[in-house]
């Protein structure tokens, strides 16, 4: 019964600090105990690590793991993808076998088009382009969103790239490329997660959840058939009267009993909640309308505002534009109407001209006064993600801009 316990702390841990690795940074867990393990994990205890070594060895360690984390964290590779193949190819490896010959035909069919298709969404996922962005389809870019005069203002140029940065775009510093509608870099499909591939990612995502969860039921039901055969009595939930030792070592007895199913069950099950989390994080992003990238502009805003560094005022329709860095966007149906600044002083920007609008500066101090300009709706939302080029209903246009505001953080 240890080990069983073992096995399943073990799990959980692992799948917790992957959760507080990846995810700490997140603007919705900020001034939680999570950012908290975050930072500790990720600067307290390196750099205690770093001064250890600074006394032991003159910094010869810490140089030689530096630059195996900036290999790791900064360049491309495919080690992580290598990683992740590889708990999918061993587990199925190990839990296939066993459990084919106890389930009938259309599970078996089930079973071949669930485990095909994370191997199908992330060959796709790796293999498409993201949305780099080149001089000769920079053009197409920029008419695909609106500047909103918020995050993103136009006549920007990547200091890298050299070419004129589109709404939602950013320059990816492990790509070495511009990336059109930038979500964020994924070093589980070493690229970037954009314009091009993000449908990809999304059924990605859809497609591990599913197989982790319908292993694990599946495992967890075929357990209890076994369990059946000796107790008829025995249900997944613990029997009236059984006291929850005796539960766990019937659980232990079936998992020891098939090792295979049972380790690769309580695998999928423990790891399961973190990709349904990550899925239901990605789809919430969707129905907000932004992406990783912009929340994070987002949340530096709202520190802004709260200190009282940031203003706005409206911009009218027929407010002049460049087309030669603003171009039309046709399929937008809602154009920007205001213009949002932050300053270093507290005090309202100086007029020069250059930035849009005509009155007075206003300070803004909660994110419900701005406009989440690329919030058409989830549906509308989700439509631009699976649907290249996709022309939004008119509609659209009419709905009062509070409603996307609501849905901005």
């Amino acid at each position: 019964m240890m080990s069983l316990k073992a096995a399943v702390f073990l799990i959980l841990f692992i799948s917790f600090m992957v959760f507080v690795a990846f995810f700490g940074r997140l603007p919705a867990l900020r001034h939680t105990p999570i950012a908290t393990l975050h930072k500790l994990i990720w600067v307290h205890i390196p750099n205690a690590v770093l001064s250890i070594d600074q006394f032991l060895t003159g910094g010869r360690v810490s140089r030689y793991l530096k630059r195996f984390g900036n290999y790791l964290l900064h360049d491309r590779h495919w080690v992580v993808v290598g990683f992740f193949l590889l708990i999918l190819v061993v587990s199925e490896y190990m839990y296939l076998p066993d459990i084919w010959p106890v389930i009938g035909g259309f599970t078996k069919f089930t079973v071949v088009i669930t485990v095909a298709m994370p191997y199908t969404f992330l060959y796709l996922a790796c293999a498409s382009d993201p949305g780099y962005i080149t001089p000769e389809n920079v053009k197409y870019h920029l008419s695909l969103y609106p500047y909103d005069h918020a995050l993103f203002r136009p006549g920007k140029e990547c200091r890298t790239c050299r070419t004129l940065k589109p709404a939602r775009s950013k320059h990816c510093s492990i790509c070495k490329r511009c990336v059109a509608k930038s979500d964020h870099h994924c070093i589980f499909i070493n690229s970037c997660v954009g314009y091009g591939n993000q449908h990809w990612f999304l059924l990605l995502l859809l497609s591990t959840s599913i197989v982790c969860t319908y292993g694990g039921l599946l495992g967890l039901f075929t357990l209890t058939d076994r369990i059946t055969e000796r107790a008829p009595t025995w249900s997944i939930w613990p029997p009236k009267g059984m006291s929850m030792d005796r539960y766990l070592a019937v659980w232990g007895w079936a998992i020891q009993a098939n090792v295979n199913i049972g380790a690769i069950t309580l695998l999928a099950l423990l790891t399961s909640p973190l990709v349904w989390g990550l899925l239901i994080y990605s789809l919430y992003l969707v129905y907000c309308g932004t992406t990783t990238n912009e929340t994070l502009k987002w949340s530096d805003l709202k520190e802004d505002m709260q200190d009282g560094y940031a203003f706005s005022r409206p911009i009218t329709s027929n407010s002049p534009k460049n087309s030669s860095i603003e171009p039309h966007c046709q399929r937008w149906p809602v154009e920007p109407e205001q213009v949002l600044v932050t300053t270093t002083d507290g005090q309202p920007p100086r007029t020069n001209g250059r930035t849009p609008g005509d009155r007075h500066w206003e300070k803004v101090w909660n994110l419900k006064e701005v406009e989440n300009l690329y919030d058409m709706g989830f549906w509308d939302n989700l439509a631009d993600i699976f649907i290249r080029d996709y022309n939004f209903g008119q509609s659209k246009a009419s709905e009062p801009v509070v409603e996307r505001r609501r849905r901005l953080r």
